[in-house]
């Protein structure tokens, strides 16, 4: 196949299915036939993703494409220049599509704002996409792994670029054309440490919830199935690291980094704004100095929780989202089982405890049956181990049928 036949047939597949799963903000349809052209004109492959069709979260800069970052704010905002991590994807040859969705400013699990959405999930189009995991694997490196050169905080280690993909094969791949480290990310240096592939039966660590996340329990019992399957290639034991006061530890963080990038829109376009953000951008503005080094003093805390546990296990697994996805009407989650939640960021819990100290996931999408909805599993390890996320999640696609099935759309 040809770059550019590949091309034209994701093309069609978005001009078919986008206006009812609304998934695209911008698709830059020539722009990617020429780039397939060129691929398929060069007389040598151009690099590892020579001609492969990809999409980039409205959250990145790609030169001369539009990039929102789902906000009316920003509706016309062309960038000047690409995302380093974006320039490393042309490098290796890869073919932008266009731009995916996002919430405003990536804040929450809804896919909607006042530009695009609701995006919709593939598998029942009644609900969300669930925080962007419909039945497909992931990557969240270690924060560094893929250097952010243009980060405001260089030490900000809260969010990172990573990938979704059918598989943990393109996961490496792609993962593997990205990664390197630049001077003027201070996270990217000395991340390259040593991650030797385990040998014998791997140690799993499981927990539903950390000891503190709220999860349905719905999901927690899609949760033990999947851990009885585990059991059957590796030796598994329920525990977790000491996560006490990690929410809140998250939530002062977050909120405090959220008022100070963004306070100023608040107070100059609030009317432009979504009800989230602005809910983010003042939870940040009550907070002080003392609480948010309080903040980093407990996040400390719970990152050596966490290496202690690796010190005599391989691989932590917990859930990847604690409730499975809502009605497209309901902006967030306020309750699970009956109980409220105190803020509208609770639900994340138990995919944010990890954002929270910066270790490596990678999700998969459980065995499901038929007329159940996807549900994924995050597998952690140590900082710089990513090499041996992929090995073992290769392992449990082939031998545990843990990969993508094909939304009946």
């Amino acid at each position: 196949m040809s770059s550019r036949d590949a091309v034209e047939a994701h093309l069609a597949r978005i001009a078919d299915r986008d206006p009812q799963l609304a998934a695209f903000v911008t698709v830059d349809a020539e722009t990617a036939r020429r780039a397939a052209e060129i691929c398929d004109g060069a007389s040598a492959p151009v690099g590892p993703l020579h001609g492969v069709p990809v999409a980039i979260k409205d959250l990145t800069d790609t030169a001369g494409l539009a990039t929102t970052y789902g906000s009316v704010l920003f509706r016309d905002h062309v960038p000047a220049e690409d995302d380093l991590v974006v320039a490393r994807l042309r490098r290796a040859g890869a073919v932008i599509l266009g731009k995916t969705n996002t919430p405003e400013f990536g804040f929450g699990a809804v896919c909607t704002n006042k530009l695009c959405g609701p995006t919709r999930n593939p598998v029942d189009t009644a609900l969300t996409s669930g925080g962007s995991f419909c039945d497909v694997a992931s990557i969240r490196p270690t924060p560094g792994r893929i250097p952010s050169p243009r980060r405001p905080l260089g030490w900000d280690m809260l969010a990172t670029h990573g990938f979704l993909a059918r598989g943990v094969d393109d996961l490496e791949l792609t993962l593997s054309v990205c990664g390197g480290g630049d001077a003027n990310d201070p996270l990217s240096i000395g991340i390259a440490g040593e991650d030797p592939l385990l040998t014998g039966r791997p140690r799993i660590a499981v927990t539903p919830d950390f000891g503190v996340a709220p999860v349905s329990r719905e999901v927690r019992a899609r949760f033990t199935t999947a851990c009885d399957m585990l059991a059957g290639v590796a030796a598994v034991v329920p525990s977790s690291p000491d996560c006490s006061g990690a929410i809140e530890t998250f939530r002062t963080l977050r909120a405090t980094h959220i008022a100070n990038s963004y306070g100023e829109l608040l107070r100059t376009r609030r009317a432009e704004l979504t009800p989230t953000v602005i809910w983010n951008i003042e939870a940040g503005a009550k907070l002080s100095a003392e609480d948010y080094l309080n903040a980093e003093r407990r996040r400390t805390s719970i990152y050596r929780s966490f290496r202690e546990l690796f010190t005599c296990t391989d691989f932590l697994v917990a859930p990847a989202a604690s409730v499975f996805p809502w009605p497209n009407e309901i902006s967030d989650v306020a309750a699970i089982d009956g109980v409220e939640l105190e803020t509208p960021i609770d639900y994340l819990a138990v995919t944010f405890i990890v954002s929270l100290v910066g270790f490596p996931v990678l999700t998969l999408p459980a065995r499901r049956g038929k007329n159940e909805l996807p549900f994924g599993i995050q597998i952690i390890a140590p900082p710089a181990c990513e090499s041996r996320l992929f090995a073992f999640g290769r392992a449990l696609d082939n031998e545990l049928g843990f990969s993508h099935r094909r939304p009946p759309l």
